[in-house]
Order: C-alpha cells, then sequence, then structure tokens
C-alpha cells in the first residue's frame, strides 16, 4: 500500500507538460504539354564606306556616296567607284553591306518558318502517356510524355513541435 500512495504522490507531483504538434503533408504534380512556337528576329540592312586619299562617286557624281535603293524593305546601296587621290601615294578603302531580311507581304502561318535570318522553331508536344501519381506513402510516380512535354511531381512533409 505505501508503494502505490508513492506512486501516486509521485504522478501528481510531477509538472504537466504543454506540447503543441503540427504536422502538414503537401503533395502535388504538374504536367506541361507546350503549344508550337516559333521566335523570329527581322534583321535590317547595314552599308559601310571608308576611306583615305581616294576620291569617290556613284557614277554621276564626283565625291559622291549614293544614297541607294529600298525595296520590300530592304536596301540596296548604288555602285560606288573609288579613284586614288595622288596616284603614287598610299590609300585605303573599304566598303561593307550586309542585306537585311525582306519584310514579309503576309502573316506566317502556323507551323511555317518566316523567311527571317534568327528563327527558333519549337514543334507542339503530345500527351502521349503523360502522367503523375503520388500515392499516400508519398511515393511518387511520373511518366514521360512525348517531347514538349514535362512531368514534376513533389511530397512536402513538415513536422512542428511547440
Amino acid at each position: 500500500m505505501n508503494r502505490f500512495f508513492l506512486l501516486a504522490a509521485f504522478l501528481v507531483a510531477t509538472p504537466a507538460a504543454k506540447c503543441d504538434l503540427h504536422h502538414k503533408i503537401t503533395s502535388s504534380t504538374q504536367l506541361t504539354v507546350n503549344a508550337a512556337a516559333t521566335q523570329s528576329t527581322r534583321l535590317g540592312s547595314s552599308f559601310s564606306i571608308s576611306g583615305n586619299n581616294i576620291d569617290t562617286t556613284d557614277g554621276t557624281t564626283v565625291n559622291t556616296v549614293s544614297t541607294g535603293a529600298i525595296s520590300s524593305g530592304i536596301y540596296s546601296p548604288g555602285t560606288i567607284a573609288a579613284t586614288q587621290d595622288d596616284p603614287g601615294q598610299a590609300f585605303s578603302f573599304s566598303s561593307t553591306y550586309s542585306q537585311g531580311d525582306a519584310i514579309p507581304t503576309s502573316a506566317v502561318s502556323v507551323g511555317a518558318v518566316p523567311n527571317f535570318s534568327n528563327v527558333t522553331s519549337t514543334a507542339a508536344g503530345t500527351a502521349g502517356s503523360l502522367a503523375g501519381t503520388i500515392l499516400s506513402d508519398g511515393s511518387i510516380t511520373l511518366t514521360a510524355g512525348s517531347s514538349g512535354t514535362s512531368a514534376v511531381g513533389q511530397v512536402i512533409t513538415e513536422l512542428i513541435v511547440d
């Protein structure tokens, strides 16, 4: 009896502990099928001419550099001729021209590639066998689809003891 009384006194004398316990489980899958896309950049024309100890002509006027012409959004410089100022003396002449992309007359249809110099085009994805499953034990199963698809799965377990 004394033992029982001693045990009961010990349990009554023990202070109570307060403890908050928070447990949260979040799971998700994200399945994505990309659409077809084309990105393009139209490049413009550029023309540069430089020289030292020369005269230039466009064929009609001395010391003239032709203004050229623009057709369908493309610049075409005129013909430039260079004549040395002092024959037998040092001279330099440089002319560069980069032809730009023509302005399209109509919008590009879906799946077609425009006539620009810088183009990135991707086909549409197809779901096919694309799938994602998360079981109650937290295991993730992802099944790949075709190109142009992606599958992401995650499980977040949070345990907070206050």
